[in-house]
């Protein structure tokens, strides 16, 4: 390895999350619930080259494997990105996240109206469409920054 390549140190367990967009590094820990808080090692490298993609992002969170529902969430933001599980410092598992064909129980519809916001024990359901997603509720669309609609509850 020369001197000028970027040099990121291996994880001993958790998850690998590369081929993200260039710039989306944020959003991606907004998804996991990342904010410095808890005490998870992350590393983060932004606007890396690619051969693939020019410029990507990548982001290593170590003792933590994601949740089928976080990777459905995370291919919203990052349809390029491949997950790789590492175990003993090897990557045990690699696989390309896949749009699912709906999101249940993880984001919050912006409409204050729906059915969802309301104290009635319904999950949020979101259809996914060429443009965003659509709740199968009351039809509201949300068409970017997926992140910001994480349900918190």
């Amino acid at each position: 390895m020369s001197e000028h390549e970027l040099r990121v140190s291996k994880i001993r367990n958790g998850t690998v999350i590369d081929h993200v967009a260039a710039g989306q590094a944020l959003n991606v820990l907004t998804i996991l619930g990342i904010d410095g808080t808890s005490g998870e090692s992350v590393s983060v490298g932004m606007n890396v080259p690619s051969g693939r993609l020019g410029r990507k992002d990548i982001v290593k969170v170590e003792d933590r494997e994601l949740s089928p529902s976080e990777v459905d969430v995370l291919s919203l933001i990052a349809p390029e990105a491949t997950i790789n599980i590492v175990r003993d410092y090897e990557v045990v598992e690699k696989n390309r996240v896949e749009r699912p064909e709906r999101v249940v129980g993880v984001l919050s519809c912006p409409n204050h109206n729906c059915i969802t916001n309301g104290n009635e024990p319904v999950a949020s359901k979101f259809t996914v469409v060429s443009d965003g997603l659509r709740c199968e509720y009351c039809g509201t669309f949300i068409r970017e920054s997926f992140a910001e609609h994480i349900d918190g509850s």
